[in-house]
């Protein structure tokens, strides 16, 4: 499991890119070790502060065999970065990542904290028909982390698991639950310090999707 490679972005304007008309989804790959801070990649900026500037969204991570996926598909190719993720992952089973669970990469050590959630910036920059759909029912979310300890990260890096919570509940089934599926949802339910306004969700009928916050009206991209 390893990182092969490590993309920052910076933020530039942009008409197509929601209410800001500003994003930094377009992540490319850094030649050096990169250092991480709290906030997330040194180099690395984000637009849209009110929606992705949350400790909990410091870092991005996506599998290079979730991109391959992808590429079939779409038949076209998907380089490293393009979907605006810091990390591209081999090996490692992102979507499948528990929350709560610890990679040690480089100098750095992360925890996973959720999935993300497609929106009308990467719609826009995908230029695909109906890609918030497609990517919401492919199931390949990516997950975000948030940084335990700074340190440098660079391609090349091991990813090492190093704690793991023993609730269960994955990248997967958060998505899951945002996106209407009531199972999941009661899943995301057991875990320690949920958000208590989810709990009225899980009374709601089942034709009723569950929607996650700013779903109806899509935020920036992420770490954008």
């Amino acid at each position: 499991m390893r990182i092969i490679s490590v993309n920052v972005g910076v933020a530039i304007a942009a008409e197509w890119a929601g209410r800001l008309r500003r994003t930094a989804i377009d992540k490319q790959p850094a030649g050096d070790r990169v250092p991480v801070r709290p906030e997330g990649l040194a180099g690395d900026e984000r637009a849209d502060l009110k929606h992705h500037g949350s400790s909990d969204q410091a870092v991005y991570a996506y599998a290079r065999e979730d991109y391959d996926w992808w590429q079939e598909r779409l038949g076209r190719d998907l380089r490293n970065g393009r979907f605006g993720e810091n990390l591209t992952t081999s090996g490692v089973d992102v979507n499948g990542a528990v929350i709560g669970e610890r990679w040690r990469i480089g100098g750095t050590l992360l925890e996973v904290t959720g999935p993300r959630t497609p929106c009308v910036v990467f719609r826009n920059w995908m230029d695909e028909p109906g890609w918030v759909k497609r990517f919401t029912e492919a199931g390949r979310p990516g997950a975000y982390l948030r940084v335990v300890e700074t340190g440098d990260v660079g391609a090349g890096d091991d990813v090492r698991i190093v704690a793991r919570p023993e609730h269960g509940v994955t990248v997967s089934d958060w998505f899951l639950a945002r996106h209407g599926d009531e199972d999941a949802l009661r899943r995301v339910l057991t875990l320690p310090g949920h958000d208590p306004r989810r709990d009225e969700r899980v009374a709601r009928s089942p034709r009723e999707p569950v929607r996650s916050a700013g779903q109806d009206e899509p935020a920036a991209a992420p770490a954008g």
